[in-house]
């Protein structure tokens, strides 16, 4: 009987202990390290967004992203990396108003968030809280909400983002974020055509906004279920190529 005892509390100690180990940052660099592979610290990344050509050069701690496109200014390139952003025109640098640069940056830096997701949310200005836990569509989810600091969060810094993390696999099924720029809005990300390129596992998105801006971004997905989201657009990363760098 007393071994029998043992056992018990042995059990219950190592339940207590996962169950404490189990916080949102745990679950971020699991999701992280599933949809990675190890690959993305070292990895340049090529895709076609709208249209746009898109790169992600990351090695030994520095980075690079870019855009390319035409317009009627002539072949627009515009880059961030370790040092700032530039914007060159028919390979000539402009000189740009610091408001016009921070523009140019937050829409570069956008689109390549969101589309190598779960990855960048250990950032230093990354604060995560796991807010509880969901079910979607007979699926259990953990679901982390993030904000980020106004040091290194950049100038949208006062947004918040919402992440339900499959408790099984540590995929990003949906997301959710508030944002304030150009009066602000709600948004709603459902993942679809799942596909891993040298190691590395990118997604697409249905977009989805509520009839409310005052709708908490933990209920979208009880609306989504419910379908109450209208469906605005599609986020689709095409010709997306992976140079490992290791």
């Amino acid at each position: 009987m007393k071994i029998y005892y043992i056992l018990l509390l042995s059990i219950l100690f190592v339940a207590c202990n996962e169950r404490e180990a189990i916080t949102a940052n745990g679950i971020i660099d699991k999701a992280i390290a599933e949809a990675c592979k190890g690959n993305c610290d070292d990895a340049a990344i090529e895709f076609v967004f709208r249209k746009v050509k898109y790169k992600s050069t990351r090695q030994g701690g520095n980075f690079q992203y870019e855009r390319n496109f035409i317009d009627s200014t002539g072949s627009v390139r515009d880059v961030i990396n370790n040092k700032g952003f530039s914007r060159f025109i028919n390979d000539s640098l402009q000189q740009l108003a610091d408001t016009t640069a921070n523009k140019y940056a937050e829409s570069v830096n956008s689109v390549h968030y969101f589309a190598q997701l779960p990855y960048g949310l250990n950032a230093a200005a990354a604060n995560k809280e796991l807010l509880g836990e969901a079910v979607i569509k007979d699926k259990e989810y953990y679901e982390i909400g993030v904000t980020f600091s106004e040091e290194g969060g950049g100038t949208d810094f006062e947004d918040t983002f919402v992440y339900w993390v499959d408790k099984s696999t540590f995929h990003v099924d949906y997301l959710a974020y508030s944002y304030a720029v150009n009066g602000g809005g709600i948004r709603f990300r459902e993942a679809y055509n799942p596909r891993v390129v040298e190691g590395i596992r990118f997604v697409d998105y249905n977009n989805y906004k509520p009839t409310s801006l005052e709708t908490p971004l933990t209920d979208l997905d009880s609306l989504f279920q419910n379908n109450k989201l209208e469906l605005l657009s599609k986020i689709e990363t095409e010709n997306v190529e992976v140079t490992l760098l290791k």
